[in-house]
């Protein structure tokens, strides 16, 4: 007799928010694909996301822990909120018994959500960036004119200095033409580099002093939080979050 394979599909829905369905069984098995699912629709999304599992069998609750990671993961970047929707009375059982409501709301259908979920007030520009020895500079002078812009003078050495680490780990690791991009959300600055290359950046602790490659570290002493998040369309975004002071 074939062994069985239990399967999960992520169904997207039209709407104001990013939303869709899950369906399918969430076992050991579907674990690993409907969290890299999720976290690749989020990463997509710009407003907020909803997530309706009432189509999807909780075989193992202890996994459930799935939405608790994706919400942490999105909350970092691309800094988003995070929802579920269930009328069924089990599964909100289930989520409170496991603790995952403590950290995702969950509502009982998406007229609800969508009502509480305000849309919170951003801004947000890009540009894409040519390769050329001027790219960094280039990249410096945009993000000091957004920053005096969006009057966040305070953070622009430091958005620079991300900024250029990453545009310049673009430059030297892949083929890309950069896409530089800024967002002031509830007075967080965000400087985000994205590029075609499925390969993460990592922070190296066996850099040579005087190898390139240090400003990383920069990063990491100057920045809120850091990371390397996958696209959908194949390619990484890295990102880092500045608090205003």
């Amino acid at each position: 007799m074939l062994a069985r394979h239990n399967s999960v599909w992520l169904v997207p829905r039209q709407g104001s928010l990013a939303k869709a369905s899950v369906v399918g069984v969430l076992d050991r098995t579907t674990y690993p694909s409907l969290r890299d699912r999720l976290l690749e629709f989020a990463a997509d999304s710009e407003d907020g996301v909803l997530i309706d599992i009432e189509r999807l069998e909780l075989r193992d609750p202890a996994l459930t822990r799935v939405f608790t990671l994706v919400a942490l993961r999105v909350g970092d970047w691309p800094a988003i909120p995070f929802a579920l929707v269930t009328g069924r009375p089990e599964q909100r059982a289930v989520l409170a018994a496991r603790g995952v409501d403590r950290c995702v709301p969950v509502y009982p259908d998406a007229g609800t959500a969508e009502a509480v979920l305000t849309r919170p007030a951003r801004r947000r520009a890009g540009r894409l960036l040519d390769r050329s020895p001027r790219t960094s500079a280039c990249a410096r002078s945009f993000v000091r004119g957004m920053c005096a812009e969006w009057m966040v003078p305070e953070l622009a050495e430091d958005a620079e200095l991300i900024a250029t680490e990453f545009v310049e780990n673009t430059l030297r690791h892949t083929d890309s033409a950069p896409r530089l991009w800024l967002e002031l959300r509830r007075g967080t600055l965000a400087v985000e580099v994205a590029d075609e290359s499925s390969r993460s950046a990592v922070l190296r602790e066996e850099l040579d002093p005087a190898a390139a490659g240090l400003g990383l570290r920069m990063v990491t002493k100057v920045a809120k939080k850091w990371g390397s998040s996958r696209s959908g369309a194949g390619g990484k975004t890295v990102w880092a979050q500045l608090a205003r002071p």
